[in-house]
């Protein structure tokens, strides 16, 4: 059995929902904010938007770090703040998922968000990421 912790790969799904008539706007915004976390974070190894077959309102970031301090780059990433700050005024939803193990600082660090946050833990597997 491979060995997770705060230095291993993890994936994160963050929910969104967009408001009513500000979708192209959100599109914008996430554009803009993807090109500056490929540019500036080595660490995210992975990083889409999709879009939810059955609500086109309805998004999903899927973003794989490379371990915790990846994720504490992303948060603190400029680019970032000023997204979250943009979805405040455009999204009516947003939550987070974790799928992987994450140390006790980055945890605290996901929860400080105040977002509905759910992370499950690795019991077993491999990456090869």
């Amino acid at each position: 059995m491979a060995s997770f912790d705060n230095s291993t790969p993890f994936m994160l799904l963050a929910r969104i929902h967009v408001k009513p008539g500000c979708v192209d706007q959100y599109l914008e915004l996430a554009r803009v904010t993807d090109k500056a976390v490929q540019a500036s974070e080595p660490g995210m190894i992975h990083h889409t938007f999709d879009q939810d077959p059955d609500d086109p309102q309805a998004f999903v970031w899927s973003e794989v770090y490379a371990n915790d301090e990846a994720f504490s780059a992303h948060v603190s990433n400029p680019p970032v703040q000023e997204y979250l700050q943009k979805h405040a005024e455009l999204g009516d939803g947003f939550s987070v998922e974790v799928y992987g193990t994450v140390g006790d600082d980055c945890r605290q660090l996901m929860q400080s968000f105040g977002l509905p946050l759910k992370i499950f833990e690795t019991k077993l597997g491999y990456s090869r990421v």
